[in-house]
């Protein structure tokens, strides 16, 4: 999946995910890997390899993420980096396999350092996302206890994924630009 928009100071940001055949023990649960690069104007910003597993039930669980920040070519720091079960981190909940209005869950938690929740506020959401039309979308209000003022919208749309990201404070909008099924 490609995604694509602009920073709050008008710079543009590209974010490719890719699925990779790499795994994962975690919790001795086997994990996904899957890979996010984001460029901001053409230069590696971050290089993040996250870690999920799908329950019988259909639940997706988010077991952590090793995120290399760059500046100027050279890495910075790891930080955002987390993994179940080390430093008291838990997984969280990326998506539920039956979603209902109202439903708050953590996505992410390592306390005092990660602490990402999400709430369901729609499920027939229609959005527009690089020209084209999605219906009846999942819509979620994310946010977290350690930046209370900041937050965001995120659309999904069942067979696609995320197609939208908004944060209405600064106007940042991530459409999806691109994806192979």
């Amino acid at each position: 999946m490609v995604y694509g928009g602009e920073t709050e100071v008008g710079e543009e940001e590209i974010i490719e995910v890719t699925v990779t055949d790499e795994t994962a023990e975690i919790l001795d649960v086997t994990c996904i890997e899957v890979r996010d690069i984001v460029t901001v104007d053409g230069e590696v910003v971050e290089d993040t390899r996250d870690w999920y597993a799908q329950d019988k039930d259909g639940i997706v669980w988010y077991f952590g993420e090793i995120a290399l920040n760059y500046e100027d070519g050279q890495i910075t720091d790891i930080d955002g980096s987390w993994k179940a079960g080390e430093d008291g981190a838990l997984p969280g909940i990326l998506m539920w396999a039956d979603p209902q209005i109202g439903k708050l869950y953590r996505q992410v938690f390592l306390l005092c350092e990660a602490e990402d929740v999400a709430e369901v506020i729609s499920l027939t959401e229609t959005v527009v996302s690089n020209e084209i039309e999605y219906t009846d979308c999942l819509q979620t209000l994310e946010y977290s206890p350690l930046a209370p003022d900041t937050f965001e919208f995120k659309y999904y749309k069942s067979g696609v994924g995320l197609v939208l990201e908004e944060n209405p404070d600064s106007g940042e909008v991530l459409e999806l630009l691109a994806f192979t099924p």
